[in-house]
């Protein structure tokens, strides 16, 4: 029995409930991508001295960046209790109002020459707030579209939510290219703040949106077995994150094995794309921007039709797809922007963004399946986070650094990519394993025992 049917009255529609989690992480991911494309092209000479190499400012300028993701487990343990606990709809709320203040005072930041090391040490207060933040944005977005999806939909609709990432890139870097317009010396002086201070506008409709949004029924549905049983077991859970470590801690180390590439693999073919391109091929800043807007929009629209065939043959068919794609297309990729060829640079932005849509809507219902109701949001969240931590927020930075051993080489960079890949189709095989013995006999007929069937 699907968790979503065992609520008589559904609150609100599954539609407006995946949109509201669309608007909603449209607005986190654009601030999140925001801060990936300043430090690859422009936090390297706005908050590091001018006479500090080169390569040595970019690695600095990526470890802002990934100081984000130390944090995010935090934020996953933090706002999963919450979701878990009190509910799904009071977390967005929260993670929302936080990315988006951080974000707009990054854009008031003083630079380097003006406050000397105090510039760089607030950008990485900041980023610390938006990686608490962004811990528990995805599993509430997720949950609250999965759990108000209609039976026999949950891939769909949990790609909603997922969407956020595309619709967030496309703003985030076209912001960036329209920018880009006004000429170099505008864009370091004061160009490159505007995507940063523009997300304030975004953040007040965002807020409209989901403080009128009710929370999931399986939510409701927790809180009622809560008052039943009096607290006891079956209602929500004391200490959610105890009982995913102690009874699914493989779920969640399998899970974030699943994810490597739709996180880290994605910061390789954007944010070290572009340092790469930029740096080591001295191509276009604007042509490179623009082909990620391109492969932005494409994500964004294949995404909902990759989901949709995942109802229909199973999500973890859809995944491991995606993956073997991402092994054959990773050395392609970076060997094309060598030729400096527009056209078939801007074909393998798109072919390689066209597996990776195939990761990101399926695995939300996948590991969404692999957790029980009550330790949903912390479980997921741990899986998400977890993986954001250990590949995406090192992953420029490890890129850059693979590279340069090889001489500022592509290869190295590209078969990590492969290597995580065939790692997770692997996992992505055993999440299938282990959601199966999570619906025993014993547990099928149970309120809230699973997502929905197609995952």
């Amino acid at each position: 029995m699907s968790d979503r049917t065992t609520t008589a009255r559904r609150p609100q529609s599954p539609y407006r409930t995946a949109l509201a989690a669309l608007s909603g992480t449209s607005i986190e991911w654009y601030d999140f991508y925001a801060f990936a494309t300043a430090a690859a092209i422009v936090f390297n000479d706005v908050f590091f001295p001018a006479d500090m190499p080169t390569a040595l400012k970019t690695i600095s300028s990526f470890a802002t960046f990934a100081v984000g993701f130390l944090l995010r487990p935090i934020g996953g343990i933090v706002f999963g209790h919450i979701g878990d606990r009190v509910g799904r709809k009071k977390t967005l709320v929260i993670t929302l109002m936080m990315m988006g203040i951080a974000s707009v005072a990054i854009g008031l930041l003083p630079t380097y020459d003006q406050v000397g090391p105090l510039a760089p040490i607030l950008l990485i207060v900041l980023r610390l707030v938006q990686g608490i933040a962004i811990g528990g944005e995805w599993g509430g977005a997720v949950l609250i579209a999965v759990e108000n999806a209609p039976e026999g939909k949950a891939t769909f609709f949990g790609s909603f939510a997922q969407l956020g990432s595309s619709v967030g890139a496309l703003l985030s870097t076209g912001m960036f290219s329209l920018m880009s317009l006004f000429g170099d010396a505008a864009f370091d002086s004061w160009g490159w703040r505007v995507p940063f201070l523009a997300s304030a506008l975004l953040v007040v409709i965002g807020l409209v949106v989901r403080t009128k949004l009710e929370d999931s029924p399986v939510m409701e549905d927790i809180h009622t077995e809560q008052q039943k049983k009096n607290g006891k077991r079956g209602g929500a859970s004391q200490l959610p994150v105890a009982e995913v470590l102690r009874n699914d801690w493989k779920t969640v180390l399998v899970g974030v094995f699943s994810l490597a590439t739709a996180t880290g693999g994605y910061y390789v073919v954007t944010s070290y794309l572009l340092s790469y391109g930029t740096d080591d091929q001295h191509l276009s800043e604007s042509m490179l921007l623009n082909g990620l807007t391109l492969a932005a929009f494409l994500e964004l629209v294949v995404t909902p039709f990759l989901s949709l065939l995942g109802d229909r043959i199973g999500a973890h068919k859809v995944v491991v797809g995606g993956l073997a794609g991402v092994v054959l297309l990773s050395i392609p990729q970076f060997m094309v922007v060598g030729t400096g060829n527009v056209v078939l640079i801007y074909l393998a932005m798109l072919a390689m963004r066209l597996v990776m849509s195939a990761l990101y809507g399926p695995m939300a219902a996948i590991l969404a399946d692999g957790f029980a109701p009550h330790v949903r949001y912390t479980g997921i969240s741990l899986s998400y986070q977890i993986c954001n931590l250990v590949f995406a927020g090192f992953a420029p930075v490890t890129a850059v650094w693979l590279s340069s051993l090889a001489g500022g080489a592509y290869w190295p960079p590209a078969v990590a990519l492969m290597v995580i890949s065939l790692i997770g189709i692997w996992c992505t095989l055993r999440l299938r394993v282990y959601r199966a013995r999570l619906i025993t006999p014993a547990t099928a007929d149970a309120p809230a025992a699973r997502v929905g069937a197609g995952v």
